[in-house]
């Protein structure tokens, strides 16, 4: 098990932080940060704060379980990551899993970048204690992380029987949590390639290679300022697996990147401002999340996407429960109830992010008929098979990588 010994952030981390913050992930659509959450200056203390090492922690550490005796279950999620009513004041998804179970849920979008969560809720984990939260979401590499550490308990396969049975198989096996043991997929996050096709103008598109090399799109030409999107699609187009590279590998791609930097052929790196230099034009085309790109093509017969032959990235965001959740089982049965397709069909219609959960088309298709024939929320079988994950990263190689990752960007 991995020790937690606290330490400051090395200053790539902290670039690579004020990037999500600014206008990367964590500023996606339905993830935007929250006005004043976090200053680089609090976490960093908070890192560096003398908490105890958390040798001596198990994982699946709970309390007495008391979901029989309280009918209820803390959920912490990100912003906007729900579904809601017209009145805004409601998420249907919940009401009909209380009206069904009489479990409550108190529904709390208090996750507004994933480091940010992850020091306001370690005092507490490597101290043993409750974090007064029975269900948690995260993003892959920092699941990983709680895992590793042993503060998330192990999940109880007789309380999960939809997610066990409807859990795309993409999803399965993460090297982070084999045969999710301790973990199930909110939502998927994809990275593509996209395009204006009035930029474009007849510029044929196909690949990572054409957006570094072909010289009519030189200095219309967008990447995105997360490392593990980037790299990884170049990793993919320069025939590597993101799963199983080495440090080698690593910098092959950023050598070639910063080719492409030098020549003048890379625009600038972007978070998802990019989606405003791909309407104007400014950007011919880019590396995107697909959950922009659904928005982008709706309000735009300009926009469009493709799936490189290589393949492309996918991430999750990561349904866990902490060690001492007092609630336990009704978290579980929570995860459940969303792995069911008709649930599963009113969150995808909502959010418009890769569903996780077979069999949601059918359902799907009763609300949103484009939705559900899109393959950027329900990938097809070809699709799905070009998906690849980023591999997990030690500690010395996130610190090493995003420093490399920082220069090249000019963060």
């Amino acid at each position: 098990m991995e020790q937690y010994e606290p330490d400051r952030l090395s200053p790539a981390q902290v670039a690579a932080m004020r990037r999500s913050l600014r206008n990367g992930r964590a500023a996606m659509t339905r993830r935007s940060v929250l006005g004043g959450a976090l200053t680089i200056g609090g976490l960093g203390a908070l890192s560096a704060c003398g908490i105890p090492a958390a040798g001596s922690t198990q994982g699946g550490v709970s309390a007495d379980d008391h979901s029989a005796q309280e009918k209820t279950v803390n959920f912490s999620n990100w912003t906007e990551y729900m579904d809601v009513d017209e009145s805004e004041k409601h998420h249907p998804t919940l009401d009909q899993f209380t009206e069904r179970t009489g479990i409550k849920v108190k529904y709390t979008e208090d996750i507004n970048d994933n480091n940010e969560f992850f020091g306001k809720i370690k005092p507490q984990l490597a101290a043993g204690q409750d974090t007064g939260r029975d269900l948690i979401v995260l993003t892959d590499w920092l699941a990983g992380r709680l895992i590793r550490l042993g503060w998330v308990q192990k999940l109880d396969p007789a309380n999960l029987p939809h997610a066990y049975a409807n859990l795309s198989d993409q999803f399965r096996s993460p090297d982070w949590d084999p045969g999710r043991a301790y973990s199930y997929v909110w939502q998927g996050i994809s990275t593509v390639i996209a395009y204006n096709k009035k930029a474009l103008d007849g510029v044929e598109v196909k690949s990572i290679s054409d957006l570094l090399d072909n010289p009519k799109l030189k200095g219309r030409v967008g990447f995105l300022s997360e490392m593990r999107d980037s790299i990884g699609m170049t990793l993919l187009d320069m025939d590597k697996d993101p799963a199983n590279f080495t440090a080698d590998d690593y910098d092959a791609v950023i050598a070639r990147l910063q080719k492409a930097v030098d020549k003048g052929q890379i625009r600038r790196f972007t978070g998802n401002d990019y989606t405003s230099d791909l309407t104007s034009g400014d950007f011919a085309a880019c590396v995107a999340w697909a959950g922009d790109v659904v928005q982008l093509k709706a309000d735009s017969p300009d926009i469009d996407f493709l799936i490189p032959a290589s393949g492309y990235m996918t991430s999750t965001d990561n349904l866990l429960i902490p060690n001492k959740a007092r609630h336990k089982t009704n978290a579980e049965r929570l995860i459940d109830y969303y792995y069911e397709p008709k649930p599963a069909a009113e969150l995808a219609a909502y959010i418009n992010y890769v569903c996780p959960v077979d069999g949601v088309k059918p359902e799907l298709a009763k609300i949103d008929k484009d939705a559900a024939n899109n393959p950027l929320i329900i990938p097809d079988r070809a699709m799905a098979a070009k998906s690849r994950a980023f591999r997990s990263l030690s500690s010395k190689e996130e610190t090493e990588f995003e420093e490399k990752f920082a220069k090249l960007t000019g963060a």
